[in-house]
């Protein structure tokens, strides 16, 4: 998939409206609540019915079952009580994942000497990316710690269906180059599977206001921590 590929720009553009729907709810609380402490919205899918006229928030990432480079299964209880960033590739890309991993390799770095921020990419093509291989694609990157960026697989409809509850898309498709369409979209999610920031991994502006906002959700990560201590 190209940069002119029609799906392309309207993928980049449904991303570009949800940056700025997330940068409007920031500015109206800024507004109306300057004195609370920084919070990122809370963002996704209401995929359920409302149990109640307050019941409006979006419902958590649902539950998965994965397997990562090591051939370990991971659920989302690999991930409990941490915060992650989520993306979808697959190994052969000839197009966008090389910039994508490159950017998000960039926020890994930044805090690989943080327990509590993982790393999840999905691949897209389970038929080709089996487990050595997406062993050497985390080794080529210089990821040698699965446990802190699992580089996942699973069947087709479960990656696709996870794509769309991260706010992002991934297809099939026989007309682009690699036989898969998908976006470059990062994903930031909390310890209670709420996606808190929706990013471009193609635009490094969008990748430095993850790196940005990482710290606001660990901070409110700690002080929900130490409420519920006391």
């Amino acid at each position: 998939m190209t940069p002119s590929t029609p799906r392309f720009f309207l993928r980049r553009a449904a991303v570009a409206s949800l940056l700025a729907a997330g940068s409007l709810l920031a500015a109206c609380s800024s507004d109306t609540a300057s004195t609370q402490p920084e919070r990122l919205p809370i963002q996704g899918i209401k995929r359920t019915e409302p149990t109640s006229a307050s019941d409006t928030l979006p419902d958590p990432v649902p539950s998965f079952r994965l397997t990562n480079q090591d051939g370990k299964v991971i659920t989302n209880q690999t991930f409990a009580g941490k915060v992650y960033v989520t993306d979808f590739f697959f190994a052969t890309c000839p197009s966008i994942c090389p910039k994508m991993q490159s950017e998000l390799l960039r926020v890994y770095e930044q805090f690989k000497g943080d327990p509590n921020v993982l790393f999840l990419s999905h691949t897209i093509d389970p038929a080709h990316d089996s487990i050595p291989v997406l062993r050497d694609y985390a080794q080529r990157l210089g990821i040698q710690d699965a446990s802190r960026w699992h580089f996942a697989t699973a069947p087709h409809d479960t990656v696709f269906a996870l794509a769309r509850a991260y706010m992002t898309g991934a297809e099939k498709d026989s007309t682009v180059a690699g036989g898969y369409a998908h976006s470059g979209t990062f994903a930031l999610v909390d310890s209670q599977r709420r996606i808190r920031g929706v990013y471009d991994g193609m635009e490094k502006s969008q990748v430095d206001q993850l790196i940005h906002d990482l710290p606001i959700l660990l901070k409110e990560e700690a002080e929900t921590r130490q409420t519920v201590a006391k």
